[in-house]
């Protein structure tokens, strides 16, 4: 069993940055592909970015390539995520997950691959 729990949410003001982190128990975080999705009022819940288990790999939504940065950091069981030119779009719920169910490259984009969630963390980017 894993447990995620997230940190690091706020509010900034647009073009500003944040770092979330995503900190997990269990001895067997390294064999997971681990990923951020975010939920808007409103809206339905979203990918944002995933990374393999060695961290070699990554994969980000459109709406985020070039502003964010996935990583994790397998001694610590962390995942982070870089947010940098942050948009009124990107205010949301920010949950990490984790997976067992990733695809031959080791990261899943789907909701439905991941087996674990964290409760959460608001973030809020002020225009």
């Amino acid at each position: 069993q894993v447990q995620l729990v997230e940190s690091g949410g706020g509010l900034v003001q647009a073009g500003g940055s944040l770092r979330l982190s995503c900190a997990a128990s269990g001895r067997t975080f390294i064999t997971y592909g681990l990923g951020w999705f975010r939920q808007a009022p409103g809206k339905e819940r979203e990918f944002v970015a995933a990374i393999n288990w060695s961290g070699t790999i990554r994969n980000y939504a459109d709406s985020v390539k070039g502003r964010f940065t996935i990583s994790r950091d397998n001694a610590k069981n962390t995942v982070y995520l870089q947010m940098n030119s942050m948009k009124p779009e990107d205010t949301a719920v920010y949950y990490c997950a984790a997976s067992g169910r990733t695809n031959s490259a080791g990261y899943a984009i789907e909701g439905y691959q991941y087996d674990h969630w964290g409760q959460g963390t608001q973030v809020t980017v002020s225009s």
